[in-house]
């Protein structure tokens, strides 16, 4: 039978062993062409890229299942879930699937984890791609009062059970409850549950809802957006996080006055808006563009 011609054609499987965990993820694309590493956001995977990579023709992109989310293995129990914890992981993929660089495509707390890799890495990066977010928020809290959550929702999310659902669909109405579109949830539900004899069991590791040890300050952001040195799109959703999140768009502005080669764009949608397909294939277009002009 042949495929419909609005159909994204399906991905491959792939797989690493990093830090002697098993990392996953899922590739389009010919291996010949652009190379494109997609990172996920908060408690997603490699799936929330299933409308967008196929529509970036010419390129191979690879999209990870972040360690404790999707398919990859969860962190050891010692192990924390900071993201500047992804950045060595991310860096042996990229030597194991033999990559001088790349073009970095992150999504919310995806695209705060590629900023990071750009500014600590940036001659591993050729271009960057931040879609509903561009940087870590900077944070006001003390660092004493940061430690201190870190540490109590550290302890309190390592014994917390992973939630089970009695059905997938159970699972995509507590997502659509949350906000998200019934469209989204049920993409993203296959790859986040697992099937038990109880039910439909939540793969994220619980501790990814705990506090990070340290938060950046302003400082912090400005010189992280400051050390980046290739060209950034910073692609917004009009419904997204930054419809509810003010500082956001002192980010925004941030971004432009410290990055020598940003651009942004804005994009109907929710926070998941790569996930619509009317609207991946409008990003798509706009990320394509900007990679023939600075590539």
């Amino acid at each position: 039978m042949s495929m419909n011609r609005n159909t994204p054609p399906p991905p491959k499987q792939c797989a690493w062993h990093v830090d002697g965990l098993r990392m996953t993820g899922l590739c389009w694309g010919p291996q010949e062409g652009r190379k494109v590493l997609a990172l996920h956001g908060w408690m997603d995977h490699a799936a929330s890229f299933q409308e967008l990579a196929p529509r970036l023709t010419g390129c191979h992109v690879v999209a990870l299942d972040l360690s404790g989310q999707g398919l990859s293995s969860h962190r050891s129990p010692d192990a924390t879930y900071n993201i500047w914890d992804d950045l060595p992981q991310i860096a042996e993929i990229l030597d194991q699937l033999g990559w001088r660089d790349c073009v970095l495509i992150g999504h919310s707390r995806g695209a705060n984890i590629a900023a990071l890799f750009a500014a600590a890495l940036p001659e591993k990066v050729r271009g960057f791609v931040a879609l509903d977010s561009l940087a870590p928020e900077p944070n006001e809290a003390s660092v004493a009062a940061t430690l201190r959550a870190f540490v109590q929702q550290t302890r309190t999310q390592k014994n917390r059970q992973p939630r089970v659902f009695e059905t997938q669909e159970s699972y995509v109405d507590r997502r659509c409850a949350q906000g998200n579109s019934r469209h989204t949830s049920q993409a993203l539900a296959e790859r986040a549950l697992k099937k038990t004899p109880d039910g439909y069991q939540m793969r994220g590791d619980p501790r990814l809802f705990a506090s990070s040890a340290i938060k950046l300050t302003q400082q912090d952001v400005e010189d992280v957006l400051r050390a980046i040195q290739c060209p950034v799109l910073n692609i917004w959703a009009t419904d997204g996080i930054k419809s509810n999140r003010p500082k956001v768009e002192e980010l925004m502005q941030l971004g432009e006055a410290v990055i020598e080669n940003y651009e942004r764009r804005d994009y109907p949608g929710d926070h998941h808006f790569h996930l619509d397909p009317d609207t991946a294939q409008q990003i798509a277009a706009a990320v394509l563009d900007f990679l023939d002009r600075t590539q």
